[in-house]
């Protein structure tokens, strides 16, 4: 952690309230104020987690997009992480960001928890280790993180007013575990949820803010609020957040300079509110002249994402299909194979400058064929660049233009540079579209507010779109679709013009629409034979199959763990035509799998990140081991999950299963998943030789057994609960035998009873592959 070098005491006798004050809204949605009379500069936050977005969500502002967090996770090698949050620092510099806004440190306690893509894990140990590396990374990079969303904010449904009701045991041992975990790493920032726990809203929840974090842990960062979540004056300010966000509108402001001055809020608040928000900025170089950290030696982004993709990539079953050898012809099936799906919904969404589609990645490496097989997708694509985005006035003058790559037009809160938002009244996205084929276009339009569509001049349509009752990210991230058909002639220019009004709200840019675009296609039916022709004509069939934005997103929950659509139908069908078949599923959480008997080989990808099809190729033709085991339970059925809950019951949801999440409710249950946590193969066998204990280490030796080298994740399970105690990754050539040394930390063996309370006595420890696939076990006395 940087030293701080100010004296920050000084600095806060030299401002008055109102300035205090101003410090601890935001100036914008995305910045602190300056205070030039100390030397504070505008401190600038961006969300992440799988890239920096920047003040602009834009494509005209490309990031690097990374896999997601359950991909990272899947990994579980800690350096790679660490390695992953110094990307991140280099392009957060790159952009004038000081702050990112992650990791999502919430824990996968449902398989429908809609925002399972950006959390880690199931486990609080490995999504603590895991959050605390990426920490560390990003941290040692210059710039600020803010672990998110603190507290018990596992799921989406009504989370703005939801109340979680946990027991006390149940949020030290599970969900405020990890974050105890990332601010012993040293944290700068954290982030509180918008839910409450037992009754209290977490921007007020002063016993586990002001009670836990900042007293217990002794965390000396600055609590910034999820956005819009701080909704009171004195309950927020005395109950622990430093920081409202988004400004410059708020419940804070003159409400709380008036009740400094009635004595209802004490100002020595105030000022610690204000001296957290310094530190922050000493820290990533914005407060006193003092230049910013340097990110370490530049890291290139490209090469890593394919890395951590292919790392990440969890292979469940092969019945020695994979590796692929020579160049054999493939089939390569599924929308997602041409338009992968890379990244969940929400705000862990960038744009990225470029994406490799598995169609592409494979077709560098072989000869490939492929067919769309069943489309799951709700609504239409992006209508494919180039595309103008025009920034109007209300006389049509062209303040200014940004190319965009597809037909998203996206803006929150920045407008690009020469936009006056008092200005603006409209943006007009113009594209030239040259159609492929001839036949019934489909043009879409998802939005809402008014729009006109024209089509070589003449109006297709002009409607103004209402969305009522719905979570507001849904409005920005998932609003509703209007179609319309065109007919269009193959090799035909047609000029395509979307108008909307835009301005700002509060002084913030809110814009947000596509211009979608499907050619004529035919039926469902005669889509998967055609698939089921293609798989028997070669070699291998490769079915992607995906999940899609209205499945998987922030906002909203999961309803089944079903692919959608007819994907399945699918796979059964062109598995029976060709038995060479690997199901590549792109999802960023757990589905059902019940063709899996009939397929050679399930290899998930998650969500992987721009690079998805390059390192695809890699794992598929062994040019890279599938290097990742589950981070989370996967069930075979959803009806045979544990924990499902997610939906309020008069505003509550009630934690009533404890400490029982994961794989240790499936053990309690007795039942058996589809694969349990830790799962996964590689491409060479290992024996597990030995193990030795000694006070708290485990040292094992570990022998690849196989023909080719390897890496091995030795997991080890210990303690009362039998959870998750250590880890490492090993890697070894064939025939090559190496020992490692996992220290098992203290709370592994404590359970919380009014207090951490060690158990003392013998203990069992396993080694193995995962929670159920145990290989040795040893004892150990705790005392």
């Amino acid at each position: 952690m940087n030293t701080v070098l100010v004296d920050l005491d000084e600095l806060i006798a030299r401002l008055d309230l109102p300035a205090k004050i101003r410090l601890l809204t935001g100036a914008g949605m995305w910045s602190l104020p300056p205070l030039p009379e100390i030397g504070l500069d505008r401190l600038v936050m961006s969300d992440g987690p799988i890239g920096v977005r920047g003040e602009q969500w834009s494509a005209a502002d490309p990031s690097i997009a990374l896999p997601s967090p359950t991909a990272l996770a899947a990994t579980w090698d800690v350096e790679l992480v660490r390695r992953a949050g110094l990307l991140l620092a280099q392009e957060a510099r790159r952009k004038g960001v000081h702050v990112l806004l992650a990791p999502t440190l919430n824990l996968h306690r449902s398989p429908l928890g809609g925002r399972h893509f950006e959390c880690l894990s199931e486990d609080p140990y490995m999504t603590g280790e895991i959050g605390a590396a990426y920490v560390e990374g990003v941290q040692e990079g210059g710039v600020a993180t803010t672990p998110k969303h603190f507290v018990a904010n596992d799921f989406e449904t009504d989370r703005f007013t939801v109340d979680v009701v946990a027991g006390d045991q149940a949020l030290r041992e599970l969900y405020l575990a990890p974050f105890e975990r990332v601010v012993r790493a040293g944290a700068w920032g954290l982030m509180t949820a918008y839910n409450a726990v037992n009754g209290t809203t977490m921007t007020e929840h002063s016993e586990l803010v002001n009670g836990v974090l900042k007293g217990e842990w002794g965390f000396d960062g600055c609590v910034v609020s999820d956005w819009t979540a701080v909704r009171s004056t004195e309950p927020a300010a005395l109950g622990g957040t430093d920081v409202a966000m988004p400004g410059p509108s708020g419940p804070w402001g003159g409400r709380l300079e008036a009740a400094v001055r009635a004595g209802r809020v004490p100002e020595a608040v105030v000022d610690d509110h204000v001296r957290r928000v310094l530190r922050l900025a000493e820290r990533v170089g914005a407060l006193g002249g003092r230049p910013p950290e340097p990110a370490g030696e530049p890291i290139d982004g490209v090469a890593l994402a394919r890395e951590l993709a292919a790392r990440g990539s969890t292979l469940l079953v092969n019945d020695g299909l994979l590796p692929l050898r020579g160049t054999p012809t493939l089939a390569v099936i599924g929308v997602a194979a041409r338009e992968a799906r890379v990244m969940g919904g929400g705000s862990a969404q960038v744009f990225p400058d470029r994406v490799v589609s598995p169609l592409r990645g494979l077709a560098e490496r072989t000869e490939v064929r492929h067919a769309l097989g069943a489309d799951p997708r709700i609504r239409l694509s992006p209508l494919p660049g180039p595309v103008t985005a025009q920034f109007l006035d209300g006389s049509g003058t062209v303040l200014n233009e940004q190319p965009l790559a597809t037909g998203e037009a996206r803006w929150l809160g920045e407008l690009p540079p020469g936009v006056d938002g008092d200005r603006l009244r409209a943006v007009r996205l113009r594209a030239a579209y040259t159609a492929r084929t001839g036949g019934g276009h489909e043009l879409s339009v998802r939005g809402v507010g008014a729009f006109t569509l024209t089509v070589n001049g003449e109006t297709v349509l002009d409607e103004n779109v209402g969305l009522e009752g719905a979570d507001p990210a849904v409005a920005f991230l998932s609003p509703p679709e209007t179609r319309v058909g065109v007919a269009m002639a193959a090799g035909e220019t047609y000029e395509l013009v979307l108008t909307h009004p835009a301005g700002t709200f509060g002084g913030v840019a809110f814009v947000s629409f596509t211009l979608g675009h499907a050619e004529p296609a035919a039926g469902a039916d005669e889509l998967i034979a055609e698939a089921v022709r293609t798989a028997r004509e070669c070699d291998v069939a490769v079915v992607v199959a995906a999940t899609t934005p209205e499945v998987e997103s922030e906002g909203f929950d999961r309803t089944g763990l079903r692919l959608p659509g007819r994907q399945d139908e699918l796979i059964s069908a062109v598995a029976a035509a060709n038995p060479r078949t690997v199901v590549v599923v792109n999802a960023g959480a757990p589905v059902e799998l019940p063709w899996l008997a009939e397929v050679a080989a399930v290899l998930v990808t998650w969500f992987p990140g721009q690079e998805a099809g390059a390192a695809l190729a890699d794992v598929l033709f062994g040019d890279a081991e599938p290097g990742g085991r589950l981070p989370t339970t996967w069930p075979a059925r959803l009806a045979d999950a544990p924990v499902t809950d997610v939906t309020p019951v008069d505003g509550k949801v009630s934690y009533d299963e404890g400490v029982f999440v994961g794989y240790p409710a499936w053990r309690r249950a007795e039942r058996a998943p589809a694969f349990w946590f830790g799962h996964g193969l590689g491409y060479t066998t290992w024996s597990y030789d030995s193990i030795a204990a000694e006070g708290t280490s485990v040292t094992v030796a570990v022998t690849n057994t196989g023909s080719r080298p390897g890496r091995e994740v030795v997991q080890v399970y210990a303690g009362p609960r039998r959870r998750l105690a250590g880890f490492d990754v090993v890697t070894a050539e064939p025939g090559q035998t190496v020992l490692t040394t996992v220290f098992l930390p203290d709370r592994a063996f404590q359970m919380w009873e009014d207090g951490w309370r060690t158990v003392e006595g013998v203990h069992t420890v396993e080694v193995g592959r995962s929670a159920a696939d145990i290989r040795l076990t040893a004892t150990v006395t705790i005392s």
